[in-house]
C-alpha cells in the first residue's frame, strides 16, 4: 500500500447550483470565506464593495472574504450559475500554496465545458455521506483552469484595465443617453482607439457591443410594462430610431421586441 501525506492549501465548505426562477436578487452579505462563482447561462450582476460585475456565461468571479457583496439587479429568468465556498489555509515559509496560481477576480474561462464538468463532479462528490479530500482536489482543478485562462487583465497594464472598468461603469449608468465610443473616450480623456483596445482585451466585447447589450437588457425590463409603447422603450434605452432598436434587440435576443413582450410579460406576471 502506498501512503501519501497530502497538505492541501484550501478547505472546502460547500457548493451548489443556482437556477433562476426570474425573481429576486443576490442577498447582501459579508462572508469570512472565499466564494467562486461560475456562470453557465445568463448574466449575474453583482457588486462587491464599490465594484460592479456583470458575469456572463463562461465567466467566473472570485468574491473575497470580509467584503460585502450584493446583487444590484434581479435574477434574469435564464440565469444558471455554480457557486463554491472555501477557506485558504495559512501560508508558511515552506509552502506558497495559492501563490502558485494567479487567480484573477473576474475571468473569461477558456474551456467553459470542462469547468462545468468539474463543478458537476464536485456536486456529485459532495452528496456522498462520507466527505473526502476529492472536494479539495476538484476545487484546485477549477481554480487551475481559471488561472490558466489568464483573467480579464491578461497582458494588460494596470492603467488600461482601470480605464476599461471606468468605461464599463459609464455604460452601466449612461446607456440611455446618446453615448458612443468617441463620447466615452472624451469623458475619460483618452484616445478612442486605445479605449476600444483595452476594453475588448478586458471584457471580450467592443464598446459598441457593450452599449447595445446594456440597452437591450434595460429594454427587456421596460417591455414588461404594458403601459410603455415600443417608441417609449426605445427612447428610454438610448435608441432614437425604432427600426434600429428592433434590429439590435433581435440580434441580442433572437426575438423582436413585440414577440418578446408577448412571450415574457405574461410569464413575468405569473411568476410572482
Amino acid at each position: 500500500m502506498l501512503e501519501l501525506s497530502i497538505a492541501l492549501p484550501i478547505k472546502v465548505q460547500n457548493g451548489g447550483l443556482f437556477i433562476s426562477r426570474g425573481t429576486g436578487r443576490h442577498p447582501s452579505r459579508k462572508l469570512t470565506s472565499w466564494e467562486i462563482i461560475f456562470v453557465e447561462k445568463g448574466t449575474l450582476t453583482i457588486q462587491e464593495e464599490n465594484r460592479v460585475f456583470n458575469v456572463s456565461a463562461g465567466e467566473s468571479l472570485l468574491l473575497w472574504p470580509n467584503r460585502r457583496h450584493v446583487g444590484v439587479e434581479d435574477f434574469p429568468a435564464d440565469l444558471k450559475f455554480y457557486w463554491l465556498h472555501f477557506d485558504v489555509e495559512p501560508m508558511d515559509n515552506n509552502h506558497n500554496h495559492l501563490a502558485l496560481l494567479a487567480i484573477e477576480q473576474y475571468c473569461h474561462v477558456h474551456d467553459a465545458q470542462y469547468v462545468i464538468s468539474l463543478f458537476r463532479q464536485f456536486l456529485s462528490e459532495q452528496e456522498k455521506l462520507k466527505r473526502s479530500v476529492a472536494l479539495e482536489f476538484i476545487l484546485l482543478l477549477i481554480l487551475q483552469q481559471i488561472a490558466q485562462s489568464g483573467g480579464v487583465e491578461e497582458n494588460s497594464d494596470e492603467a488600461g484595465a482601470s480605464m476599461a472598468w471606468k468605461a464599463k461603469q459609464l455604460i452601466l449608468t449612461k446607456y440611455h443617453l446618446a453615448i458612443s465610443t468617441s463620447w466615452l473616450a472624451k469623458e475619460l480623456h483618452c484616445n478612442a482607439d486605445y479605449l476600444g483596445r483595452v476594453f475588448r482585451r478586458n471584457f471580450h466585447l467592443t464598446l459598441t457591443e457593450a452599449i447595445h447589450r446594456q440597452r437591450v437588457r434595460a429594454a427587456e425590463k421596460l417591455l414588461l410594462d404594458n403601459a410603455s409603447s415600443l417608441t417609449e422603450v426605445a427612447n428610454r434605452c438610448g435608441f432614437n430610431d425604432v427600426g434600429y432598436f428592433r434590429q439590435i434587440f433581435r440580434k441580442h435576443t433572437g426575438l423582436t421586441p413585440a414577440v418578446w413582450k408577448r412571450r415574457y410579460s405574461k410569464e413575468h406576471i405569473n411568476s410572482g
